[in-house]
């Protein structure tokens, strides 16, 4: 049965926060957290993206603010306001996991191409849906960590499908959520302007212990470039979403 099944069901594994009151912060200086060690290895895994559009910049702010110093008139006259133009963002952020299994399965779990995984058969990895408007809950992807020992590694990655190429403007995490111990948080915090893909962290499997490294490399194309950058050696053709 499928893990959408399971869920209309309402047999669907729960989820939360594993009851911890502190946040685990992956940094450049402190960029590795051991899921075994932290007694997080098992369950599923909830791997949340959430992000919000910007529609303005502090530089816009600090301009429009030294105006009214110049011209302190200003201040009396109404703004012209416009319903599109160069502050105004439109992105859409997907979330999206390459896999590679202890037996030499490679794929990837992404919305291009309705590639949604499994959670209960290989890969034991599921996408819930695909958020286009950047709202609340974001996208989630769920790994399945009774299975861990199939995994060699997995890296979850952030690609911007449609829209303008601006992860510095928008204020984007990625949450671990395990079924036991503390959350774990990736900001997607570094400027780069033009990239349109982002690895943001890989969980492997070594000698049975299970790790997430914080990788946070932004590239300028999408999957193929990835996979290149981590030798993953998959083929790539060009995907389309379903429209909404």
């Amino acid at each position: 049965m499928s893990f959408l099944g399971n869920w209309r069901r309402g047999g669907a594994p729960q989820f939360d926060n594993g009851g911890a009151s502190y946040v685990v912060k992956l940094t450049k200086r402190d960029p590795v957290v051991s899921l075994t060690k932290q007694g997080a290895a098992s369950g599923n895994l909830r791997v949340n993206l959430s992000w919000q559009m910007r529609t303005t910049d502090f530089a816009e702010f600090a301009g429009k603010r030294q105006s009214l110093w110049r011209h302190p008139g200003r201040i009396f006259k109404p703004e012209v306001v416009q319903a599109q133009g160069p502050a105004v963002v439109k992105i859409d952020l997907d979330l999206a996991c390459m896999y590679e299994l202890k037996d030499g399965t490679k794929g990837v779990v992404q919305p291009l191409g309705n590639f949604l995984g499994e959670i209960n058969s290989p890969p034991y990895i599921q996408l819930s849906g695909d958020d286009r408007f950047g709202s609340g809950s974001g996208e989630t992807l769920y790994i399945n960590l009774d299975h861990q020992d199939e995994f060699k590694r997995l890296l979850i990655f952030v690609y911007i499908y449609d829209g303008t190429p601006a992860f510095d403007r928008t204020h984007a995490i990625i949450t671990l959520y395990p079924s036991s111990g503390p959350r774990v948080e990736i900001g997607l915090d570094e400027r780069a302007p033009q990239a349109r893909s982002c690895a943001v962290f890989m969980l492997e499997n070594v000698k049975g212990e299970l790790t997430v490294r914080r990788e946070v490399k932004y590239v300028y194309g999408f999957q193929a470039e990835l996979d290149r950058l981590y030798g993953w050696g998959l083929q790539w053709g060009r995907g389309y979403k379903s429209q909404v």
